[in-house]
């Protein structure tokens, strides 16, 4: 029996990874914040961040695409539309290319060509680099391919002032070192998925124990960075309250990481980690307008 126009779109939803996108969209909105002392710019509000969020939805369309022999594969992935049937790859191509040339076509028309260029190289960054090659070839591919990832509060910042500033690229750091806890978490609990799969993540190349370590290392780093938006006086008080708390629970599961625990403890790592993040830029949302 073929599928029900209701059921057809929410196969295209599904390529979406609407919880992802609607995480991008809310650091590009910070971005847009931070930007300028009073309220975000109409057009900036609705527009930028709808072309951002499109784009977003593309490039996980792309990564569903080209990860579709994986995804069969691993049990966290195997119910998604292409495996299961649902979709066929020209299907899954055209809604791609049909929401990349939506948001190309906003960000260049109401936006500024600065953020449509920025934008688009993200969504090659993560759909191509990191999901074609980085992916399946190093076990940094997580590490080098956050970049794409962290690119939104640079966008949404740009989107309201046509420039780069300092203080997106501290934004666009704390996601960037943000990035390789989360995910490495994640890759502990789903590590034999990924040896199945053959993706050379961090766990599987390298052993669990170095991967703790280096989710460690990273925590460090990302407390340390975490501090610059207080200390370059881009947040006061209640973000510096706010990220302390924060980071003493992000490093309370790294530091219990290190002793063996049961497999759910790196899966509420992980957890927490998204937690952290939009409660992280949340307090620098809050005490932007206090």
């Amino acid at each position: 029996m073929s599928a029900t126009w209701p059921q057809r779109f929410g196969h295209f939803l599904a390529l979406c990874k609407l919880r992802v996108v609607a995480l991008i969209v809310f650091t590009a909105l910070v971005g847009m914040a931070l930007s300028v002392p009073g309220m975000i710019p109409l057009d900036a509000l609705l527009i930028g961040n709808l072309g951002i969020g499109l784009a977003a939805a593309s490039a996980a369309a792309i990564n569903h695409l080209l990860d579709a022999r994986a995804d069969r594969i691993m049990a966290r992935t195997r119910n998604r539309p292409l495996p299961r049937g649902e979709l066929d790859e020209r299907q899954v191509l055209a809604f791609a290319i049909a929401l990349a040339v939506a948001s190309m076509v906003l960000l260049v028309a109401f936006i500024n060509v600065l953020t449509a260029v920025l934008t688009f190289a993200s969504l090659i960054g993560y759909a191509v680099i990191y999901t074609a090659y980085l992916k399946h070839a190093t076990p940094q591919n997580i590490v080098i391919g956050g970049a794409a990832g962290a690119a939104p509060p640079i966008l949404g910042w740009t989107a309201v002032t046509g420039e780069i500033h300092a203080h997106a690229l501290i934004l666009f750091l704390i996601v960037f070192v943000w990035t390789p806890p989360h995910f490495w978490a994640l890759a502990i609990y789903r590590r034999h998925d990924y040896e199945a799969a053959d993706v050379p993540m961090l766990p599987v190349t390298h052993g669990v124990e170095f991967t703790r370590l280096q989710i460690l290392f990273y925590s460090i780093i990302l407390v340390l960075v975490t501090l610059l938006p207080y200390l370059t006086g881009m947040s006061g008080a209640v973000y510096l309250a706010g990220s302390i708390v924060l980071n003493i629970g992000f490093m309370g599961y790294a530091l219990a990481m290190l002793r063996p625990k049961s497999e759910q403890l790196a899966m509420q790592m992980f957890n927490y980690s998204v937690i952290y993040l939009m409660a992280l830029f949340a307090f620098l949302l809050i005490d932007h307008y206090l």
